[in-house]
């Protein structure tokens, strides 16, 4: 009875998000009471959107459901790539572990995030031989291309890190992202991968709740952002790694597959690209945090995290589907100047944002520092 139920795709689905969703739900508080026990809560500084202590490490929860989802989808794991990737997760999960429990220093982290990208690159099930004509290449040196998928990777992982810093964003965009890469694998009978995406999906939707609450709020941590980053990561590497002929229930072009990419993973990827260019500009290092991401603009612009969350995980879409649509019938240079042309219109708009919001957080401490002055002096006269 159990093989029949494991062999049946539709039911194994089904299980697969249930299973996926309360294995989060009910590992999370566990969690939350260990680190309140422990007083390892995330404490807000300068750059937070949040005000208190705050537990972190819903990242763990993530680990072990992703283990056990593993286990039970492991007959539809065809090209045998289960092993290097529970090596591959495990060895980011220690490392986003140590991260919330001590800081690491960024050479570390992106040295151990390689490592587990070159576990993924041993697989012959993730050979990306060809870039389908993009840009009108074809081919690339052979260590060039092994550098390039090492790049990209690490870029994407820490892009999704980068951008988590408030209530539920993240994990939205996170849902977005897997949501498109589950239907195009669904669509290629790439059963595995679906399976994966689906699993995460229903993760962070179980994370979402106590992301939100009140009572039990929780965030990822680096734990949780470096695995889910690394995770996408991996669908990505596949996608570029599909021969072109699985693609043949969609439009879009295959010299086009780089600029789909960069499309599905459009907030993370600009956001990210913005905050390091605004860094170095102004003669900081990269890697230095501060309150400059998309994010902390609209949150100071007056809208709550649930809003941001929501705006951006729908703008992601809009500029999925745009993208997905001029991919059919425009080639790689053209789209290549479209998402130009995007970046250019979002740091304008992101850009004037700002300034009309640090004008009016201006005007309003000015307006409410000369009340204050005018009441002083109203009961000094008295």
């Amino acid at each position: 009875m159990l093989k029949e139920i494991m062999s049946n795709f539709t039911v194994l689905s089904l299980l697969i998000v249930i299973i996926s969703f309360l294995l989060v739900y009910t590992i999370i508080p566990k969690i939350y009471g260990i680190i309140k026990i422990r007083n390892l809560s995330d404490e807000p500084n300068n750059r937070s959107s949040h005000f208190c202590s705050t537990p972190t490490m819903a990242g763990v929860a993530f680990y072990i459901t992703i283990i056990m989802t593993l286990f039970f989808i492991k007959n539809f794991d065809v090209e045998n790539i289960g092993l290097n990737l529970i090596a591959a997760i495990t060895v980011v999960f220690i490392i986003g572990l140590k991260d919330d429990l001590v800081v690491t220093s960024p050479v570390a982290k992106l040295t151990m995030e390689t490592i587990a990208i070159i576990f993924l690159l041993v697989s012959n099930s993730m050979n990306f031989t060809t870039l389908n004509g993009f840009l009108g290449i074809y081919k690339l040196p052979e260590l060039l291309e092994y550098f390039g998928i090492i790049f990209i990777l690490l870029t994407i992982i820490n892009a999704f890190n980068f951008i988590d810093g408030i209530d539920g964003l993240a994990s939205t965009i996170a849902i977005v992202i897997f949501s498109v890469f589950s239907l195009i694998f669904y669509a290629c009978d790439l059963h595995f991968y679906f399976l994966v995406s689906l699993s995460i999906i229903a993760m962070l939707l179980a994370y979402l709740y106590y992301n939100f609450s009140t009572r039990q709020k929780i965030f990822m941590g680096d734990t949780g952002s470096l695995l889910i980053g690394f995770f996408i990561g991996f669908c990505t590497l596949k996608f570029l790694s599909m021969d072109a002929t699985l693609l043949s229930n969609f439009t879009f072009k295959a010299e086009n597959k780089l600029i789909i990419i960069f499309a599905i993973l459009f907030m993370p990827l600009f956001d990210m690209c913005r905050v390091i260019g605004i860094r170095l500009v102004s003669g900081k290092s990269p890697f230095k945090a501060d309150r400059n991401h998309i994010h902390h603009i609209l949150i100071d612009s007056g809208l709550s995290h649930f809003k941001v969350a929501m705006t951006l995980g729908f703008l992601n879409y809009v500029i999925i589907i745009i993208s997905l649509w001029l991919s059919s019938f425009l080639d790689s240079f053209q789209m290549s100047f479209f998402l130009m042309f995007l970046n250019v219109v979002m740091l304008l708009f992101f850009s004037l944002l700002k300034e009309l919001t640090v004008f009016n957080v201006g005007r309003i401490f000015t307006s409410k520092f000369n009340y204050f002055l005018l009441k002083k002096n109203e009961k000094s006269e008295l």
